[in-house]
């Protein structure tokens, strides 16, 4: 399934809000880097990122699906939660 571009910046949205980067939102895209590029995305963010899109996506993720390449790019963070709404 092809991700959709409101996807994409449901999740961006997500993501600048939880991690407080309004100033850096209009840099973030698709291709985006995550882990390792975004200081704000340490252990305790990830957790309150994914809490947050569980909320906003009425998706449930599991422990396991938390990898380093599910952070690895906005992305593959969109297709995670594409994925669980399918």
């Amino acid at each position: 399934m092809a991700l959709t571009g409101t996807t994409i910046d449901d999740v961006k949205a997500v993501l600048v809000s939880t991690l407080g980067i309004q100033d850096r939102a209009a840099t973030i895209d698709a291709d985006t880097q995550l882990l390792g590029n975004l200081p704000e995305l340490d252990s305790m963010a990830v957790l309150e990122l994914i809490a947050a899109i569980e909320e906003k996506f009425g998706i449930s993720v599991d422990d396991d699906e938390v990898t380093a390449e599910v952070f690895d790019t906005l992305g593959t963070l969109a297709a995670l939660v594409d994925s669980k709404r399918s």
